[in-house]
Formats: structure tokens, C-alpha cells, sequence
């Protein structure tokens, strides 16, 4: 394998797609080093972004990471290179979550690089959906998707997804009466700039669609208990198409693997004309999450549920500039960094490793 060396703006240009990527409460817990003497790029989960209460055991860092480097490996591809992942690359050092290098001689996967115009256009919607039928091939595509990343995505029955809005109501009834939950999620909603500067993280109000009127829905209202100026109110979907995303194994590779699989489900939704919201409260308490599994499917561990469907696309969440979550270390002591790129030996973010 030859390493192919990337310069400045090709950096910048696949960092920049990387972190579209989806993560919880859009925390964005991710920061990049790029090691010019060796071409390799690493991929650090960043503590000071963790969501303590809401994801203890960092699962859910672990799946936005995931799919951040998902989105590395597209971009990577549309450029005409090979990535080489290696996750996970040093146990002694459990935030470096991945490893990646561009070879240049080695063919570019073509089903990778046909998701990259849908990077822009996914956005998680929060909106009504019709409930229009999603088409079997279509539900074999994104089965396939999930497959490829080796692991596995189920569309349960009708009685299994009216059994897990009932799980969601269980969920946001035992998150109301936990303050530390609720002060956390409060934390993440931007309700207008702060300081006069426009956020770069968390979810604009704009993106918390309309306050729900009528039978339980599967999207988690960030806002609740909150008033907010201007936001509308609409009946959702009574039979909403979900899907469950697992894995045969829970640990940190499989949550890294789920992420990965999560966002090429996503993009291949997307690419088909669908939209999406994720459904995580269940997830979110261990009980709960046990009884979230398909019984009539052979998954071990549900690692997220996604809402499908067709409807108006979500609105952009804001994402932190690349050189704020990028750093290059130069190939001599003295070599001058990139420009626009902090050139220290730290990963972005306080407190990153």
C-alpha cells in the first residue's frame, strides 16, 4: 500500500464532510490529528462533548464517531482514493477511536462514492411523515446498507412498533422527572445565537419541528416543557415506519461499527428519497432497552431505531469549523502547520486526549 500524503485543502475538504455526520443532541463529540510524516489521520472521541447522563456508558459517542468516520471513507472515495481503517488502533488508548490512511494505488469502492451527494442533503427531520409504503426494494437496499457494515437492520411488524411507542412514552415520562437528564438536553437546544455569534453545535430551534398534537410519535420532542416563540403544532404519523439497527456484540468496536452502519443506512435513505429522525430515548435506560429487540429477529443488541419515511426535509444543524476539531501534526519540528488548521500536538476540543 502507498500512503497518499493530502494537502491542506483536501484535509480540511474531508474533515469538513466527515463531521456532517449525525451524533446525539449534535454534541459532535469527534476530534481529528493528522500525522503529515506518516499520511495517517486519526479519529479521537472527544470527552469534553459526552453526554454523561444521557449516554453513560458513551455508546452513543462511540456511534456519532462512527459515523463520522463513515463519512470520512465516502468522501475519501469520491476523491478516487481507498481508505485502510483501522479501529480502535491502540488499547491503551481508548479515546483514539480509528486510524486512516489513503491508498493511493488501490481502486476506490464505486458504491461508497455514489452516497457522496447525499452527505448535504441528510438532515434529521422532526416533521410529520406520510405514511406512505416504503417499497420492498428500497427496504432491501437499506437492509443490505446495514449489512455491509456488518450489522443488522430489522423493520419490525405493526404490533412491535405500536409496542415501541409505548416504550418511547415510558422513556420521556422517566426522563421528565430526572432533572440532571432534563438540564442536559436543555444544555443542547440553541434558542437563539449566544453573544451575538451563531451556535456551531447542539439544535437550533429551527430543527425541532412542530410540538406533537394528538396519539404518541416516535420523535423526541428537545423542547419539552419549554415554550417556544412561532413553533406550530401537527399530528404525526399513527403507523410510522421504524426500523431496529444491532449488532451481535455490545462493546466499543460494535458501537464504532454501528455508527458506520447507521450512517450508510441513512445516506442510502436518503439517496432513495427518504428522510429520517433517530429514536433513541428507549435506548437511553437499560431496561427499556432490552425489550426495544425484535423477538422474532436474531438481534442481540439494538443499537439504534430509525423513523423512515417520506416527508419535508429537516432543517441543518450547525457544525463546529474544521479548525476547531482538526489538528496536523507537521512532518518536521520546525515545518510551518497548515494554514487554517491548528498545527499543535493536541486533538481539538478541552480535554481531548
Amino acid at each position: 500500500m502507498t500512503a497518499q500524503h493530502v494537502d491542506a485543502n483536501t484535509l480540511t475538504a474531508l474533515v469538513a464532510d466527515a463531521t456532517t455526520a449525525p451524533s446525539l443532541h449534535n454534541a459532535q463529540p469527534w476530534s481529528f490529528r493528522y500525522l503529515a510524516a506518516d499520511a495517517v489521520l486519526r479519529l479521537y472521541a472527544d470527552p469534553s462533548r459526552a453526554l454523561p447522563h444521557t449516554d453513560p456508558d458513551a455508546r452513543g459517542l462511540h456511534m456519532g464517531c462512527g459515523a463520522a468516520l463513515f463519512n470520512l471513507r465516502v468522501a475519501a472515495c469520491a476523491a478516487g482514493w481507498a481508505p485502510v481503517v483501522r479501529p480502535l488502533p491502540d488499547p491503551a488508548d481508548p479515546a483514539l477511536l480509528a486510524e486512516v490512511t489513503l491508498d493511493a494505488t488501490a481502486p476506490a469502492d464505486p458504491a461508497l462514492a455514489a452516497l457522496y451527494p447525499a452527505l448535504p442533503r441528510r438532515h434529521s427531520s422532526r416533521r410529520p411523515f406520510s405514511e406512505r409504503p416504503i417499497p420492498a426494494g428500497l427496504r432491501e437496499r437499506l437492509c443490505e446498507a446495514a449489512d455491509a457494515e456488518d450489522a443488522q437492520l430489522v423493520f419490525p411488524g405493526t404490533w412491535h412498533v405500536q409496542e415501541l411507542l409505548e416504550l418511547v412514552q415510558d422513556a420521556e415520562g422517566r426522563e421528565a422527572v430526572d432533572p440532571d437528564l432534563r438540564a442536559e438536553t436543555a444544555h443542547w437546544v440553541r434558542s437563539g445565537p449566544a453573544g451575538g455569534s451563531p451556535a456551531s453545535d447542539g439544535i437550533p430551534v429551527e430543527a425541532l419541528g412542530p410540538s406533537r398534537y394528538g396519539p404518541a410519535t416516535a420523535v423526541r420532542d428537545f423542547a419539552a416543557g419549554h415554550a417556544v416563540p412561532g413553533r406550530g403544532w401537527a399530528v404525526f404519523e399513527r403507523n410510522p415506519h421504524l426500523a431496529l439497527l444491532g449488532t451481535g456484540r455490545d462493546g466499543p468496536a460494535d458501537w464504532l461499527r454501528a455508527g458506520q452502519a447507521l450512517e450508510r443506512v441513512l445516506l442510502t435513505a436518503t439517496d432513495g428519497g427518504l428522510v429520517a429522525s433517530m429514536v433513541s430515548q428507549t435506548l437511553e435506560w437499560p431496561e427499556l432497552r432490552r425489550v426495544t429487540r425484535d423477538p422474532g429477529s436474531g438481534m442481540a443488541h439494538v443499537q439504534m431505531v430509525i423513523r423512515l419515511g417520506y416527508g419535508p426535509l429537516g432543517h441543518p444543524s450547525p457544525r463546529r469549523p474544521v479548525a476547531e476539531v482538526l489538528d496536523v501534526v507537521p512532518s518536521r519540528p520546525r515545518e510551518v502547520a497548515y494554514e487554517g488548521v491548528r498545527g499543535d500536538d493536541r486533538p481539538a476540543g478541552d480535554g481531548g486526549p
